[in-house]
């Protein structure tokens, strides 16, 4: 009796596997999928890129003389106009110098021209005068020298911009070449970013040479900035470690609202003619690739993998893997599996893409 009970268990079980797998199989073929085909447009693709921003002059104002830093004329963040006195370095030592060095000019000028109305008179010779005139030739020399060390205790703003942090105080002993401080030009900024290498030569194929490009700037606060820039610079060489090489873009910053050592992100555009766009929701990725699922005329399925050349809201931009006669599965790819025959509804590309945000031009 257990043998037969468990027999009839099992056909039983087997009957109820057989009618769930029949209802299963009923209910995909039942199913109607939407396909579209690929939208083909000229568009314009927006690309970011992480950058950093720099003033156009940006230096470090540093001592050159030893003492100690008697006087400050200026404050931190102050804006300083060209040629204006920022420092004083405690200037004794040189005055006392500069005295000495104008007491021997006097002295020396007084014996040359002694010496000269000796020469006159045939009194002394021609090369005692000489001696006299090169002596006092050194001591004007001199003279000069001890002008310049005591100038140099004087720090003068070299560029009007915008002062930093003071990395001393008053009061304090300073030594030759101790930083004082930085100094900001911020009229203009220079905004650098990394371009992949194929980016690149798109960015050299599509360029005119004749023309600017122009880029924007997106703050850290995710708001554009009000003025454009423009693409001025590539470096010469691409970094080996990252394949990437350097775009330098100028802005112009009359609100004086940008800083030095400020981030944000370069959004660069380009026109791609005949692109390839496709809702996002149609793919799906396996081994960080993209695929889509695409139906032939008999209705079977078959995965292909599709080329990412840009990401936009809700949208991809191809650059390979499918034509524009594809019809791909828009909705319901989940319930789909390769070579799998299925019911589909043609649903235009332009009525697909009515509720995504699509750049064209």
């Amino acid at each position: 009796m257990k043998k037969i009970f468990i027999f009839l268990s099992v056909s039983v079980s087997l009957i109820f596997a057989s009618c769930g797998s029949d209802i299963d199989t009923e209910e995909k073929e039942t199913l109607v999928f939407e396909v579209t085909n690929p939208l083909k447009k000229d568009t314009t693709i927006v690309r970011d890129y992480v950058c950093q921003i720099h003033a156009i002059n940006h230096i470090d104002l540093r001592a050159l003389e030893r003492g100690y830093l008697q006087k400050t004329f200026v404050d931190e963040g102050q804006f300083v106009k060209e040629g204006q006195l920022m420092f004083r370095i405690m200037p004794m030592l040189y005055e006392a110098e500069k005295q000495k060095a104008q007491a021997e000019v006097n002295f020396a000028e007084i014996e040359y021209r002694t010496t000269k109305s000796l020469s006159d008179g045939d009194v002394v010779s021609k090369n005692e005068l000489a001696m006299a005139k090169a002596k006092m030739d050194k001591a004007n020399a001199e003279l000069q020298l001890a002008k310049v060390h005591l100038g140099f205790t004087e720090i003068r703003a070299p560029f009007s911009g915008i002062m930093g942090r003071f990395q001393a105080r008053l009061g304090s002993l300073v030594e030759e070449g101790d930083l004082l401080t930085s100094l900001s030009d911020n009229s203009k900024m220079w905004v650098y970013y990394n371009v992949p290498e194929a980016e690149y030569l798109d960015y050299k194929t599509a360029i005119n040479k004749d023309s600017l490009h122009r880029v924007r700037l997106l703050m850290a606060n995710n708001e554009l900035f009000n003025f454009e820039g423009i693409v001025e610079t590539i470096e010469a060489d691409f970094n080996n470690e990252t394949g990437n090489i350097a775009f330098r873009a100028t802005f112009p910053n009359p609100k004086k609202i940008l800083r030095h050592g400020e981030t944000g992100n370069i959004r660069m555009r380009s026109k791609i003619k005949d692109a390839l766009i496709i809702p996002q929701k149609a793919t799906f990725e396996v081994l960080e690739k993209r695929f889509v699922f695409v139906v032939n005329k008999q209705g079977v399925v078959h995965a292909k993998e599709v080329k990412i050349a840009s990401e936009l809201q809700d949208l991809y931009v191809l650059k390979g893997g499918i034509s524009e006669t594809d019809r791909i599965i828009v909705e319901g790819i989940r319930k789909v599996k390769e070579n799998q025959k299925v019911k589909v509804k043609y649903v235009s590309p332009e009525k697909v893409l009515t509720t995504l945000e699509i750049y064209v031009e």
